[in-house]
């Protein structure tokens, strides 16, 4: 953090005013202190001089402020000497721009102002949002200057301007003032996400929404939903209802939560896994399922050489498109078990087969498999979007590569063949970090899982640390777009949805401090949860 330097200044009022610092919470902006006539300024001092001459008035001078407190911590303030500003009910929310009044309604109806539109003119108290030039400036980047008892956030964007309303928010919350002084803050990764498992448990709608609500605050700007799995496909299909689970969100609860998401400036990222993690489709469709030579079947994986296995997926990567308008998505990729044992072509040799037919006599297992992904990604990259892959959806010593536009969802390296994140970075992908070591809440804590603690995220991990607790080189830092805390619900019953909230609250807050801003924070942990618990 840091504090640059002060601008000084003083105001002469009438007799009896006296000092009042900008970080006293106890009165309202603009109130003051009583002074007595001994402190320094009385009579007996003029004469004590020698003069004989009235004794100066005394002036109203102000502490000079100190940088706001907020989840993330912003990235600079230059302090000043001011009252600071205080919301007061009459007083204005005004835009510059009818782009930003959803930001504006928003803040103005959290702090009790009054929602104005696009004003020229200026009133006391106001707050004012202004979308500005910002030529070559990081597009969630803003600046907030509190002076003259008025506020005025600009930025390059919308969201840029909606973040400086979440400082603002933080800054008086619960009767607080926002300090004097011009604070300029950005964050320093893109990718800020949270990714809940929606497939393995029901979420309600009401909870994915007070999340959003949540993570809007603390800047995040990604949520994923992985919805479905071998234990449930939970949004509502048009094309193959069959599929569905009893308990599952309907398209408008899904609209909801995405038009909420997006007024909070969060892009949604669905998530359907193939061609593994599809029990649920198979319930449905169970002669899609992949099976052994010997007939055994492979839990949640379909059988690729199949095309019916491939316009299934693709039926449902369509019809979701439409739902999820954002321009991000998941493909997954991860632990498909014809993969996962010691000889694939011996194990499966329908697979093998496929493959020699589609690539010629080399063609493998895992070019069949690659080249799956590179299909399912075709058919997402016809609707625009940007794509995503689990790192073990990434195989080694094939003769089909990967997409190139394809980025790594970096989770763990307990994978078998397991590639270390700078095999992926050293090819030019970029990558965004999951680490399972520190950011995977797992329901029941399975296969040597722990939930994670926010102390630790806090203490111990940044973007850069991507697989373990070992960072990567600097040299890769651009590359690693940011992360993602993930919440995994492999043991459903295991906690319920309000106690995943809890569990889950100061971890969120660790993650985005990191994501935000990745040096040294300026607070202990003992102070930095002692500020979680003051904003609430």
């Amino acid at each position: 953090m840091i504090v640059a330097g002060a601008i000084a200044g003083t105001v002469a009022l009438g007799i009896g005013l006296g000092f009042w610092a900008s970080g006293d919470d106890s009165g309202p902006a603009g109130s003051a202190q009583r002074q007595s006539p001994s402190d320094g300024r009385s009579g007996a001092a003029a004469s004590a001089s020698g003069g004989g001459s009235p004794a100066p008035l005394p002036t109203r001078s102000y502490a000079l402020s100190k940088a706001p407190q907020t989840i993330p911590a912003v990235r600079s303030h230059t302090a000043a000497r001011g009252p600071g500003w205080r919301p007061a009910r009459g007083e204005r929310v005004v835009v510059n721009d009818a782009d930003l009044a959803d930001e504006g309604r928003l803040i103005a109806g959290e702090l009790g102002l009054t929602y104005a539109g696009q004003k020229d003119d200026v009133q006391a108290g106001d707050v004012r949002l202004a979308l500005g030039d910002g030529d070559g400036a990081n597009p969630e980047s803003y600046a907030m200057t509190v002076r003259g008892g008025r506020v005025n956030i600009s930025g390059p964007s919308d969201a840029g301007v909606f973040y400086g309303t979440r400082t603002l928010k933080q800054e008086v919350h619960g009767g607080g003032t926002a300090p004097e002084g011009i604070v300029r803050d950005q964050p320093a990764k893109p990718v800020r996400g949270f990714m809940l498992d929606i497939a393995r448990k029901h979420f309600t709608a009401g909870w994915i929404e007070d999340r959003v609500r949540e993570l809007g605050d603390l800047k995040f700007n990604q949520l994923g939903l992985h919805f479905s799995d071998d234990q449930g496909f939970r949004i509502q299909s048009d094309t193959h209802p069959e599929i569905v689970s009893q308990q599952h969100l309907t398209k408008a609860e899904v609209k909801q939560i995405v038009d909420l998401a997006a007024s909070r400036h969060i892009t949604v990222v669905p998530e359907i896994d193939s061609p593994g993690h599809l029990g649920a489709v198979i319930a449905a469709h169970p002669d899609l399922q992949l099976r052994n030579a010997q007939g055994v079947a492979a839990k949640g994986a379909v059988d690729i050489s199949k095309p019916a296995a491939a316009k299934i997926v693709d039926d449902l990567l369509n019809e979701y498109a439409g739902l999820f308008p954002g321009n991000q998505w998941n493909l997954g990729g991860d632990e498909y078990l014809a993969l996962m044992v010691s000889n694939p072509a011996a194990s499966y040799p329908q697979l093998a087969a496929a493959a020699v037919n589609k690539y010629g006599p080399g063609g493998t297992v895992s070019d069949l498999t690659t080249g799956w992904l590179n299909d399912r990604a075709g058919t997402i990259r016809a609707h625009g979007r940007t794509m995503r892959v689990w790192n073990d959806g990434f195989f080694r010593g094939t003769s089909v590569q990967p997409a190139k536009d394809l980025q790594v969802a970096y989770w763990t390296g307990k994978e078998i063949g397991a590639r270390q994140p700078v095999e992926y970075l050293s090819a030019g992908r970029k990558l965004i970090n999951y680490n399972d070591e520190f950011l995977y809440y797992v329901l029941g804590q399975p296969n040597n899982f722990v939930y994670p603690t926010g102390q630790r995220i806090y203490e111990q991990w940044t973007p850069r640390v991507v697989r373990g607790t070992q960072a990567v080189p600097a040299q890769y830092d651009g590359q690693i777009l940011g992360g993602s805390f993930a919440v995994w619900c492999d043991l459903s019953n295991s906690q319920t949805q309000d106690q995943v909230a809890a569990g889950i609250r100061m971890p969120l807050r660790a993650t985005v401090q990191k994501l935000w801003d990745p040096g040294q924070p300026g607070l202990s942990w003992t102070q930095f949860k002692a500020l979680a618990g003051r904003l609430g």
